[in-house]
Order: C-alpha cells, then sequence, then structure tokens
C-alpha cells in the first residue's frame, strides 16, 4: 500500500516520503481500515520535526518510533480482527489512530465510532483531536449558560470547534482572528469579533468569565487583564523555541494560579472515546459542523502541512486518500 513516511525528523519537505509498505494486518481487537480522509494538525507538524525536543522521550530520542504520519482517520472498515463486536466491513467510521496518512491503518476497536450521519468522510476526519482539544479546554473552565467567554485563535481548527461547542452551552462569544477570516467566526456563532491585527484583546476593557487561548500568543498578565476576578484561564496552545515550545508558559500558569483570585489552567488534550460520542451527538444534533477549509491528496501532505503552518488555514485541511 502507499503510505507517507518520515524515519527522521526535520522539516516536511524534507523528511516524508510517499513509499510502498506492506498493508497492514489487524490484531485482536483492531479494525482496519481502508483510509479516506485524514486532517492535517498541530500536532503532526511537531513529530515531524520532533519539537519540543522535551517530546523526543515520548516520540522517538534519534527517530520517529512510528514512521508512518497521521493521528486521525476517516474511512471504511475493511476487515476486522478477533473479537471486534461493534463494526464490520463497509462501515464508515471515525476515530484516532497512528499512521493515517496511508492507504490502509490497523485502529483498536475503542478509538472509531460510526461515522455522523450528516457529514462526509472528509468532515469527519476534522472532528477528533481538534474537538478534544476545545471540549476540554471549555469544560476546563467550566463552560455554562451565560457566560462571557473569549476564544483567541477563533478560526483555526481548535478555534473553529471551541466557538460552536461555547454556543452550543449557552455561552456569549468573543472570537479572535485575522481580518479575513472574521465573517468565518461571526457565521459560527461568535457575537464579536476582535482583529488581532488592529487592536490587543485585552486593551479593549472588556471582561471575560473564560479565555480559551488557542494561539498561545500573549501573555499572561494580558490574559489575566481581560479576564474578571473570578475568570478562568485555559491555555491549550502554545508557541516558542525548539527545546520547550511554549511550556515555559504552562508552568509560570501553573506557579501563579495559587497566588490570584483567577484561575490559570493548561489542557493538553486526552482521546476520549465518551468525548468523541459526545461530539457525534453535537454535530447530528446540527449544534456543530466541522470547518474544512481544502483537501490535498495523499502525495501532497507536506505542502498541506506547510499551508496549515503559516496560518492560512479557516478551520481544518483534510487529505484524501483516492
Amino acid at each position: 500500500m502507499r503510505a507517507i513516511t518520515h524515519e527522521r525528523y526535520g522539516p516536511p519537505d524534507e523528511v516524508l516520503r510517499l513509499k510502498e509498505i506492506p498493508r497492514p494486518v489487524p490484531r485482536d481487537g483492531e479494525v482496519l481500515v481502508r483510509v479516506h480522509a485524514a486532517p492535517i494538525g498541530g500536532d503532526d507538524w511537531h513529530l515531524m520535526r520532533g519539537m519540543p525536543y522535551v517530546a523526543r522521550f515520548v516520540t522517538g530520542l534519534r527517530r520517529p518510533r512510528n514512521p508512518v504520519a497521521g493521528l486521525e482517520v476517516a474511512g471504511r472498515v475493511e476487515e476486522v480482527g478477533a473479537n471486534v463486536t461493534e463494526f464490520e466491513p463497509g462501515d464508515e467510521v471515525f476515530g484516532w489512530c497512528a499512521g493515517s496518512f496511508a492507504e490502509y491503518v490497523a485502529v483498536p476497536e475503542g478509538q472509531l465510532l460510526p461515522k455522523p450521519v450528516n457529514l462526509s468522510l472528509e468532515q469527519a476526519a476534522a472532528v477528533p483531536i481538534s474537538s478534544f482539544t476545545a471540549l476540554q479546554g471549555l469544560r476546563d473552565g467550566r463552560i455554562g449558560p451565560g457566560q462571557r467567554v473569549l476564544v483567541n485563535g477563533a478560526s483555526g481548527g481548535v478555534g473553529t470547534f471551541a466557538v460552536q461547542i461555547a454556543r452550543s452551552y449557552g455561552a456569549t462569544v468573543t472570537g479572535v482572528c485575522g481580518p479575513a477570516k472574521a465573517d468565518l467566526v461571526r457565521s459560527l456563532g461568535a457575537e464579536d469579533v476582535v482583529d488581532h491585527t488592529r487592536e490587543r484583546f485585552a486593551d479593549r476593557g472588556e471582561r471575560y468569565d473564560l479565555i480559551l487561548d488557542v494561539q498561545g500568543s500573549p501573555s499572561l498578565a494580558e490574559c489575566r487583564r481581560a479576564l474578571k476576578p473570578r475568570g478562568t484561564l485555559v491555555i491549550v496552545g502554545g508557541t516558542g523555541g525548539p527545546w520547550f515550545w511554549g511550556t515555559d508558559r504552562w508552568f509560570r500558569a501553573f506557579a501563579l494560579s495559587p497566588f490570584v483570585g483567577q484561575s490559570l489552567r493548561v489542557r493538553v488534550h486526552t482521546d476520549d472515546r465518551a468525548d468523541l460520542l459526545l461530539m457525534k451527538e453535537l454535530i447530528e444534533a446540527g449544534k456543530v459542523t466541522p470547518v474544512v477549509d481544502r483537501t490535498y491528496p495523499l502525495e501532497r501532505v507536506a505542502e498541506a502541512i506547510r499551508y496549515v503552518q503559516e496560518g492560512n488555514a479557516r478551520g481544518k485541511v483534510v487529505v484524501t486518500v483516492p
């Protein structure tokens, strides 16, 4: 089968290769999925580059432990291993995995669900990790009706989910994004949009119950100025150098939080089937719709990653496998 492999760390254009490799065989409890679509996420870029360097203790010190890229999938069941009870060949499924930039991937049964009935496979592929990050971050901030919520980085993969999820909980949402994406963020339910090229949200005088920081660029002091005295900041994104990539800001938030009235939190998403089921229910109820900017064929994965990393994407970018 064809697959995108990376056997060393580096820029996607240099390390990704389209190769023929053996098709996986599903083990007990696994489902072999014929991949139709797999999204590009921030995690993919970090895994390609091996950054932050401290993450290599998990991903592989000198080279990637998993040579096939891709962390999420939507497709059709090709074959099932022993003891699989929920799926059979032909079922359309979506979920998270390891190695989805390929024609086939073997996935543990518990990491898949039936595709939402009102989504295409391309849309379904965009759901898992970005929606986990948005949902879990908002939940950490005790999202609820009547809250004033600011989403910093509202037009990307995580942000577009966060705006819609917050609205589904009855919150009033302000989104921060660039001018070209303001109409998109409003269409998703944001009542107000801050153009970060013209003003800083902390300078507007508005105060929020919850700030979900996807972008990772404002200082903790700026975020605290925009919070109510008992408000909550949840950091889900970061930027920085190759060693720690913004995790130093996480530690500053941990250290400061016990000494101030505001709650300063960090959320690293966890893959959770119950949360994927909740997202499926929200999607089928019409409360959340994945935003797919564009699709790329498998052989252009490096180009797709570069497009996302340059900050051009409106929502998610998805790789399709004909």
